[in-house]
């Protein structure tokens, strides 16, 4: 009876996880095919910005401007723009702020101490910029292990991206950057595939030359700048940053929600063998001992008749 009892107790503990599962799948469910729908809308948007302004670079024949004073290091192209020798690498690590999403904050993790390693290897630091509540408790733990410092970190950003939180990272890099913190921004985000497979990359924002354009081979046209090569640049500059930033967002979420969707299908399938296993051990034994109590009437009742 105890058994029966233990048997009984983990099947119903088994189909509560189940529900919560179950629950978490269609959640997830929903939300990725809006996030699919947002990932590949802004795409264009993005590849077509890097392009113009690749292209309005290539036409411009000076971008000093000592003379221009700049409110916030956001706008402050000249500096944002010059080649440096790289002796710390800023690296924004995108992750989530909840679990159960499968291996999607691991593989993330591992990417960027695979990184630090790497760059500690050439004698370059590292300064982290960590998006999600998971990936700060995994690199904080490891800080000492791999030497990098995490100089930012952002816990409270809600499920949905917005041009507003990409541009507080990114003025927050171009802060360190201006004041020599930093001499490159990288960014280690996952890229949404479909909705069953994603892929760690990461991407190059400045210098520029560590950029991989498809496209550098067009013919560069020659722009007219109006009102000033100034204005422009002071704008174009924090969009270009902070739109490559918000693409990452994007498509991190999306990947997070897919990798939970895949995640928690394969739990409540999981959930549902175990119950299965278990309710045919829960009717074995209570067969064994239906089959027990008959037998010691059986054996009672012939010990009267003797």
């Amino acid at each position: 009876m105890a058994n029966l009892k233990k048997i009984r107790t983990r099947i119903n503990s088994i189909k509560s996880t189940q529900k919560i599962t179950r629950a978490m799948k269609m959640v997830a469910s929903a939300k990725v095919k809006k996030f699919e729908n947002r990932v590949k809308a802004s795409r264009p948007f993005t590849f077509e910005l890097e392009k113009m302004f690749y292209r309005l670079l290539k036409s411009v024949s000076d971008i000093e401007s000592k003379q221009v004073e700049f409110k916030e290091p956001l706008n402050n192209y000249p500096i944002l723009l010059q080649q440096r020798q790289i002796n710390t690498v800023g690296i924004i690590v995108m992750t989530s702020n909840k679990g159960l999403s499968g291996a999607f904050n691991a593989n993330v993790i591992r990417y960027t101490i695979k990184t630090i390693e790497e760059y500690k290897a050439k004698g370059i630091k590292c300064e982290l910029f960590i998006i999600g509540q998971k990936g700060y408790n995994a690199l904080k733990r490891v800080v000492d292990d791999y030497d990098f410092k995490i100089t930012q970190t952002y816990l409270t950003f809600s499920e949905t991206p917005n041009s507003s939180q990409a541009r507080l990272v990114a003025s927050d890099m171009a802060k360190a950057f201006v004041n020599g913190d930093i001499d490159s921004m990288e960014i280690i985000t996952t890229r949404f595939r479909n909705m069953m497979s994603y892929s760690v990359e990461k991407w190059d924002i400045l210098p520029l030359d560590e950029i991989d354009f498809d496209y550098t081979k067009e013919e560069i046209t020659d722009f007219e700048i109006e009102p000033s090569q100034s204005g422009i640049l002071s704008e174009l500059v924090p969009l270009f940053i902070s739109s490559i930033i918000f693409q990452a967002m994007l498509e991190s979420i999306a990947s997070e929600l897919a990798s939970r969707m895949t995640a928690m299908s394969a739990a409540c399938n999981n959930a549902e063998e175990m119950i299965q296993k278990l309710t045919i051990d829960y009717n074995k034994a209570r067969q064994a001992m239906i089959t027990q109590e008959l037998t010691e009437i059986v054996g009672g009742t012939i010990a009267l008749n003797k």
